[in-house]
């Protein structure tokens, strides 16, 4: 198959802008939702979700989305998004044709994007299933819970489908199959992240040759559509952030890459953004070949507290770092994921994260990993495997050596006006003492300031946590290491001192 061309930015569209009017909403609202966002930026590719588990087009073969439960809704945003795309199919119109001509019209190729294993059934259970009131059901599902994970995987996803099983299969082919050959698409991605619980836990790795059979049996189908119509239609696969995790999730990639089985490799975590693809592994793995790596953001960047800067600020600095690690690399480009937007919220990040050179003088903020578990609540489990190799936030426990806990930043930056290192420090107090270095060379003493604390009434002059910040003069590119280390922790407090955070921030004016 020829390499994808360079599409920059790929913007991936859960489909949220069929809920995003009044039922019943006309096809010119929802396309003037769903393409605000890319106009006049550096989107050089929509990656188009065409729904998780029913046909959001007329089918013979599968269910169409709504009918499980007669078009009787469990809540109002269901109602909203389900019934604005019943009432386009009422009407004789064909929102996925309508998605792929005005990408035709706006020069920006048009990927259906299917999620292979979606489970947003909010944590229910196998028991669950007779009276489980939800849009996104099957009969099919309702029908065979023995072809789902149950208790053989984490336990928020057990309605998730068990890929090992050949009907499971076979019906994920036939949505492909569908969506594939109906339509005039660019390509297509397959999603294996969300969710990317597919195969009972304890055998994922050994049962790895299920998913490759779906895999290669839907590049089969896919080669076959490329034949007929004379031009290519190509293969993107999102899989794990982390080599180790594909291996663990049953995602056989040197086989893939071997067999030709994608054209297209977005890296990308499960849950939330990873910031710390090893994009450098990925394309050595596909070097030799036609692949194109496009590491992926998510919606938000887990740990990552707020200030000095505002909350929107912050996250624009964090991913202008993000996305210059990734391309100085060597990433084709960048997959985003989730960045619900309109022609506004995201414009300034979407005309700046597809190239190194416009993000070249852009003011970005470095920062350590943060690996977060939720055990308890909504979507515990979700992140689990994610971020593996997360370095904060770490207790900084007292060591006979001396040492502490160090955290590696990679900056891209050669000049900038301004360089400043600041760590942040959970549960300090006056007479907490640290050390700090920077490359193995002490630091001096910082300048401390209070993390903001909320406090409604605006009494308190101190909260439970601080910056510490330096001055890094010259701060030049490449790996970079921060230890802190222990040096004296109050004798009145039992809790642990936590480092929370490791930033690093440059700026250009």
């Amino acid at each position: 198959m020829p390499r994808p061309p360079a599409y920059g930015i790929i913007y991936n569209w859960d489909g949220a802008p069929h809920g995003y009017s009044e039922v019943p909403q006309s096809l010119d609202a929802f396309l003037e939702k769903t393409y605000a966002p890319l106009t006049g930026t550096q989107v050089g590719a929509l990656f188009w979700c065409i729904g998780e588990h029913a046909t959001r087009w007329p089918t013979e073969e599968l269910e169409v989305l709504g009918d499980v439960h007669g078009r009787r809704y469990e809540n109002a945003h269901s109602y909203t998004h389900t019934e604005n795309i019943r009432r386009m199919l009422d009407r004789g119109e064909d929102p996925q044709q309508a998605v792929i001509d005005r990408g035709r019209e706006l020069e920006i190729e048009v990927f259906a994007s299917v999620r292979m294993n979606d489970n947003h059934f909010n944590g229910a259970q196998l028991t669950d299933l007779l009276n489980l009131h939800h849009t996104e059901l099957t009969q099919l599902r309702i029908d065979h819970p023995d072809w789902l994970l149950g208790d053989r995987n984490s336990e928020w996803f057990a309605l998730s489908w068990d890929m090992s099983v050949p009907e499971v299969r076979e019906n994920r082919l036939t949505h492909v199959r569908e969506v594939c050959t109906r339509y005039d698409w660019d390509g297509v991605e397959l999603d294996w992240q969300r969710h990317a619980f597919h195969l009972p836990e304890d055998q994922a790795y050994r049962l790895r040759y299920t998913l490759t059979d779906l895999q290669r049996s839907i590049r089969t189908m896919t080669n076959e559509i490329a034949r007929k119509r004379g031009r290519p239609f190509h293969v993107a696969v999102r899989v794990s952030g982390s080599l180790e995790r594909c291996r663990q999730i049953g995602y056989d990639l040197p086989v893939w890459i071997e067999d030709d089985l994608f054209d297209i490799l977005i890296p990308a975590a499960n849950a939330a953004t990873d910031p710390a693809i090893d994009v450098a592994s990925y394309l050595e793995l596909c070097e030799g070949t036609s692949i194109v790596v496009y590491p992926g953001f998510d919606s938000g960047l887990p740990g990552a507290h707020v200030g000095p800067e505002e909350p929107d600020e912050k996250n624009r600095m964090r991913v202008r770092a993000i996305a210059s690690r990734y391309h100085d690399a060597g990433a084709n480009g960048i997959y985003v994921f989730n960045w619900h937007a309109d022609a506004h919220t995201r414009h300034e990040l979407l005309t700046q994260i597809g190239s190194p050179e416009s993000l070249q003088d852009t003011d970005k903020i470095y920062a350590g990993t943060h690996r977060i578990i939720v055990k308890d609540g909504d979507w515990r489990g979700a992140y689990r495997g994610d971020r593996l190799r997360g370095e904060l936030p770490v207790p900084l426990k007292p060591t006979m050596s001396g040492e502490g806990p160090s955290v590696i930043l990679n900056v891209v930056d050669g000049k900038a006006a301004s360089c400043e290192l600041r760590i942040r420090l959970e549960q300090w107090v006056q007479g907490d003492r640290v050390a700090v270095s920077w490359d193995g060379s002490p630091l001096g003493d910082p300048r401390t300031s209070y993390c903001r604390v909320r406090d409604p009434h605006r009494i308190s002059d101190v909260s439970h946590a601080v910056w510490l910040q330096f001055d890094i003069h010259p701060c030049v590119p490449g790996p970079h290491e921060v230890k802190v280390a222990l040096i004296e922790r109050h004798p009145q407090l039992a809790c642990d001192l936590v480092l929370t955070d490791v930033e690093l921030v440059v700026r250009h004016d």
